[in-house]
C-alpha cells in the first residue's frame, strides 16, 4: 500500500508542476518527507527523476503542438547555467547531508520555507513591481547557474522560484514562464542525472518506487497539460498561490520533524 502514495503524490504533484511551471519536485520533496517514506537523498533522486519524466512530456508535447511558448534565446543559457549549478548544488547537499545526516533534511526545508514564502509575496504584490527585460547571455547564465545551485541543492527540480526570475527579469506572463520553466527544469534535470549515475552518487531506492513515481510524472504532465490550456492567466495564479500556502506549511512542520522529533 505505501509504495501506491508515491503515485498518487507523483500524479497531483505533476498536474500542479504542469499547470503552474513548478516541475513538481517542490511538492513531491517536502511531502514524502512529511511520511519519512524514504531518506533524505532518495526522496531527492525519486523526486528528481519524476520531475523529469513530466517535465520531458511537457516540453516534448508542445514543440510537437507546435504551441510552446518556451524563448530559446533566453531559455537556453538560462538551462545550462542551470545545469552548471545544478551538480554544485548536489555537491553541496552531499557534503551537508554526510556532516549532518538526518539535520540536512531541516535544512532543506527551512530553506525551501523562506524561498516559497519570498515567491509568494512577490507575486501578489507583481502588478505593483517594474520589472525588466534582459537579453545578455552572460546574465542569463549567471542567473541560471544561481537557479540551479538553490534548486538542486533543495530537491526540488525547480520550484517556485524559476517563476519569480522569468516573471521579474524577462517580463513573462504566468503561462508563458511556466512553459520557460519546464524547459529549464528539464535541461537541469537530465544534467543532474548524468551527473549522479557518472559519479556512482545514486542513493537506495526501490525500483516499482521509481517506476510508480515516473508513471505518475508522465500522467500528471498529460493531465497537467490539458487543464493549462484551458485556464487563463489568473486562475493560474490562484493555484500557485495556494500551493506555495501548503508548501509552506509542509516545509514548517517538516523542520520540526527533523529537529526536534528524530
Amino acid at each position: 500500500m505505501q509504495v501506491f502514495a508515491y503515485l498518487i503524490i507523483s500524479l497531483l504533484a505533476s498536474i500542479a508542476g504542469a499547470i503552474c511551471g513548478i516541475g513538481g519536485g517542490v511538492i513531491i520533496k517536502p511531502t514524502l518527507d512529511l511520511f519519512h517514506l524514504d531518506s533524505v537523498a532518495t526522496v531527492s533522486f525519486l523526486s528528481g527523476c519524476t520531475v523529469l519524466a513530466m517535465s520531458c512530456y511537457s516540453v516534448t508535447k508542445a514543440m510537437r503542438a507546435g504551441d510552446s511558448r518556451v524563448d530559446l534565446k533566453i531559455g537556453t543559457p538560462l538551462a545550462i547555467g542551470a545545469a552548471i549549478g545544478g551538480v554544485a548544488g548536489k555537491q553541496m547537499f552531499s557534503v551537508i547531508s554526510a556532516q549532518f545526516q538526518e539535520t540536512a533534511g531541516a535544512v532543506q526545508a527551512a530553506c525551501l520555507f523562506l524561498i516559497t514564502l519570498g515567491t509568494m509575496v512577490y507575486t501578489l504584490c507583481k502588478t505593483r513591481i517594474r520589472t525588466k527585460q534582459i537579453d545578455s547571455t552572460v546574465v542569463c547564465l549567471i542567473i541560471g547557474l544561481l537557479l540551479g545551485i538553490m534548486s538542486s541543492f533543495l530537491g526540488i527540480g525547480g520550484g517556485p522560484i524559476n517563476l519569480v526570475v522569468f516573471y521579474f527579469f524577462f517580463s513573462m506572463d504566468t503561462k508563458t514562464a511556466a512553459q520557460n520553466s519546464l524547459y529549464v527544469i528539464l535541461v537541469s534535470q537530465i544534467t543532474s542525472l548524468l551527473a549522479t549515475l557518472v559519479t556512482g552518487s545514486v542513493p537506495p531506492f526501490g525500483w516499482l518506487s521509481l517506476v510508480l513515481m515516473v508513471a505518475g510524472g508522465i500522467g500528471g504532465g498529460m493531465i497537467g497539460r490539458a487543464f493549462n490550456k484551458r485556464m487563463d492567466n489568473k486562475a493560474v495564479d490562484k493555484l500557485f498561490i495556494g500551493l506555495m500556502v501548503i508548501i509552506m506549511g509542509i516545509s514548517l512542520y517538516n523542520v520540526y520533524q527533523y529537529t526536534f522529533a528524530v
